[in-house]
C-alpha cells in the first residue's frame, strides 16, 4: 500500500540539494560553451568569407532549433548507432552547444562594438590580428559583452530544467520526484521558484556589481 508523504524538511533538502546539479549542469555548459563562443566571434569577423559562412551556419542552425530537440538529438539519437550517451553527457554537450552559439553572437556584437578606430589604431602599432584582439578589442569588448551575457546565463540556467525530460535528477526533475511522492504541488514548485529566484536574483547582482566595477557606459 503506497503512503503519501508530508512536504517536509527531507524533502525540501532534497530539492535543495539536486540544485547544485543545475548549478553544475549550467557552470559545465558555460564552460565549453565559453569556448566555443570565442571561436565563434572571432570566426564572424575575421576577414575571410567562408570562415564567417560556416560560423554563420553554426549559429542558425542552433538558434534555429529548440535545445529540447538538440537534447533528444544527444540522448536517444546516438543510441540509432549503437552508441549509449548519458544523461549528464547528452546534457552537457546539447547546453555547451546552444551556449557557443548565443554567446558566439553576443561577443561577436561586443568585437563589432568597439569603435574602427582602435582597430586602425592598433595595426598601426605593427600588431598582427590575433594580438589586435588579445591586447586591444577584446579587453574593450569584454566591458561592453557583461550585461549581455549574465543575461544569457540566467536564461541558460533555466533552460537547464529541460533537462528533466531525459532523466536527469536536477532541480525540476526533483520536484516532478517529491510531487509525485507527496502530492503537494503548491509547497514544491513554490520552493523550486523560490530557489531559481535566489540564483538567478544573485546573477543579476553579480552583472550590476561588475557593470559598475568596469564602468560601462549605459
Amino acid at each position: 500500500m503506497n503512503i503519501i508523504r508530508e512536504f517536509g524538511t527531507a524533502e525540501f533538502l532534497f530539492i535543495l540539494v539536486a540544485a547544485r546539479w543545475t548549478i553544475l549542469l549550467t557552470l559545465a555548459s558555460l564552460a565549453i560553451g565559453s569556448v566555443i563562443g570565442l571561436l565563434i566571434a572571432v570566426m564572424r569577423i575575421v576577414p575571410l568569407r567562408p570562415i564567417n559562412w560556416l560560423a554563420l551556419a553554426y549559429i542558425n542552425l542552433l538558434q534555429g532549433t529548440p535545445v529540447l530537440g538538440q537534447l533528444f538529438l544527444f540522448f536517444f539519437g546516438f543510441s540509432i548507432i549503437g552508441i549509449e550517451v548519458g544523461a549528464w553527457a547528452a546534457c552537457v554537450a546539447a547546453f555547451s552547444l546552444y551556449t557557443g552559439a548565443f554567446l558566439g553572437e553576443i561577443w561577436r556584437g561586443s568585437l563589432q562594438s568597439v569603435p574602427r578606430t582602435q582597430w586602425e589604431a592598433s595595426a598601426a602599432m605593427a600588431l598582427n590580428y590575433g594580438q589586435r584582439l588579445r591586447y586591444v578589442i577584446i579587453p574593450q569588448a569584454v566591458r561592453l559583452s557583461v550585461a549581455p551575457t549574465i543575461g544569457f546565463i540566467v536564461q541558460l540556467l533555466k533552460n537547464t530544467s529541460l533537462a528533466s525530460i531525459v532523466g536527469f535528477v536536477e532541480l525540476m526533475r526533483a520536484a516532478q520526484l517529491m510531487n509525485g511522492a507527496t502530492f503537494s504541488p503548491i509547497p514544491i514548485y513554490l520552493t523550486v521558484a523560490a530557489i531559481y529566484f535566489i540564483i538567478c536574483f544573485s546573477l543579476s547582482q553579480v552583472s550590476q556589481h561588475y557593470e559598475r566595477t568596469l564602468h560601462v557606459p549605459r
